[in-house]
């Protein structure tokens, strides 16, 4: 049976308009319509000419009708400045990469989700409760990819093309996922994945209407800060006043950007106002606005690594795509950065 779902799925995460895919497959815009609502089957012609198009294995168009992720389930960074479009396309994504964990759960024990939810609570106190859930202490996490995933979440990554959107998550059958862009630097992978363990911690169980979503982003970034330096132990490094080789120490200790421990020094008062304008800006000069010189080497995922490269029953991209009826390239997109990605 042809699953007009995975015809919408296919199309969208590639970002495709339906006028864009009948001018690059050669099927009429009326009938993809048709298509795609289910009014009407396409022959095997058509799949043909589709499957190709959309660099599917025909195959993909009779599998199990796929539940799409919703757009107001999923929490996005910069959501304003993202199209629907490509807000579309990384959903569609996000929808075959749930179908990826699950193959992978069929065949492997994987951990079970461990994240409260604490919506009642301010975002700094939530960050220290979950601190203390987890037995953390007010050290510096030495791998915050590592952690999430001991603790249910199912970590992938963003086609590097969309170097627009940050990070999101969203919550499918009580399975917590959380999207990187694996393109950024280690710091800011380390900070978007705080920042959407936030939403999940603080939101999980609001609507993502577009209307709250700055008082969210800013909860959610506050969550960050508070869980990746925890006020009590960076008010305990004298930080008060730091020099610029102070704030380059403190950064490399917590495994932070230069500018996010800046802020949460001024956050917690120990930088006034204009000698946080002056680190921003002595900052900036020295390039670590948008960059991270002499950062960390980005986290990698140790679940993916044991699932796909162990000794024993290992899932391969090429296993996950004959199994999927997807194109190897599908499959290395949502690990790419966090593991190899040979076939």
């Amino acid at each position: 049976m042809f699953s007009p779902q995975r015809l919408k799925l296919a199309r969208q995460r590639l970002g495709l308009t339906l006028t864009a895919l009948a001018e690059k497959s050669g099927v009429s815009p009326r009938s993809l319509t048709n298509f795609e609502t289910g009014d009407r089957p396409p022959s095997d012609e058509s799949i043909a000419k589709l499957a190709g198009a959309l660099s599917v294995p025909s195959s993909f168009f009779e599998r199990e009708p796929l539940e799409a992720v919703p757009a107001d389930a999923a929490s996005f960074r910069k959501l304003s400045k993202t199209t629907a479009t490509r807000r579309d396309a990384v959903l569609a994504a996000a929808s075959l990469t749930v179908e990826f964990y699950e193959h992978m759960a069929s065949r492997f024990t994987l951990p079970g989700a461990d994240i409260p939810t604490l919506d009642k609570f301010e975002p700094e106190q939530a960050a220290e409760l979950v601190r203390r859930r987890w037995n953390l202490g007010d050290r510096p996490i030495s791998n915050l990819v590592h952690l999430l995933e001991s603790k249910g979440v199912r970590v992938a990554a963003l086609r590097h093309e969309y170097s627009d959107i940050d990070a999101f998550c969203f919550l499918r059958d009580g399975t917590p996922y959380v999207f990187l862009n694996t393109s950024k630097s280690g710091e800011r992978q380390r900070f978007d994945a705080a920042h959407e363990l936030g939403h999940l911690v603080l939101h999980s169980d609001i609507e993502m209407d577009p209307s709250t979503s700055k008082e969210r982003e800013a909860e959610a970034n506050r969550f960050a800060a508070g869980f990746l330096m925890p006020k009590s132990a960076v008010l305990a490094q004298s930080m008060r006043a730091a020099s610029l080789d102070r704030v380059l120490a403190g950064r490399s200790y917590w495994r932070v950007s230069a500018m996010a421990l800046t802020h949460r020094l001024q956050e917690l008062h120990l930088l006034n106002k204009w000698q946080y304008r002056t680190m921003c800006v002595t900052l900036s000069d020295q390039g670590y606005r948008s960059s991270e010189p002499g950062g960390i080497i980005p986290e990698t995922s140790q679940l993916l690594r044991k699932v796909m490269y162990g000794s024993t029953s290992k899932v391969t991209v090429r296993d996950a795509s004959v199994a999927l009826d997807l194109n190897p390239e599908d499959v290395r997109s949502f690990v790419r950065d966090l593991v190899p990605v040979a076939a």
